[in-house]
């Protein structure tokens, strides 16, 4: 992806967040990018800082702002104990 006119749809405390976002919409056809300012992963502390931005190009925002909406949003799953635990 070429980084002239992209659009940041969203920021996060960290990286992990941000790649996990970005696999939501890879799984969905949005190619995306996560970039930080971390002195490239030396110092993790930074992301939360300056924030960890994820990136589509501008023919994908809205569906990626409505997929992150959704998955922000979405219950969270139950899981069920086995019976005489």
């Amino acid at each position: 992806m070429n980084q002239d006119g992209v659009v940041v749809v969203d920021n996060f405390s960290t990286r992990m967040e941000a790649e996990m976002a970005a696999g939501i919409l890879e799984a969905e056809g949005i190619y995306a990018l996560v970039t930080a300012d971390d002195a490239g992963g030396t110092y993790p502390p930074l992301q939360y800082l300056r924030g960890v931005r994820l990136i589509v190009a501008p023919e994908d925002e809205r569906r990626a702002r409505e997929i992150l909406a959704d998955w922000r949003t979405a219950p969270e799953l139950e899981v069920e104990e086995e019976p005489g635990e």
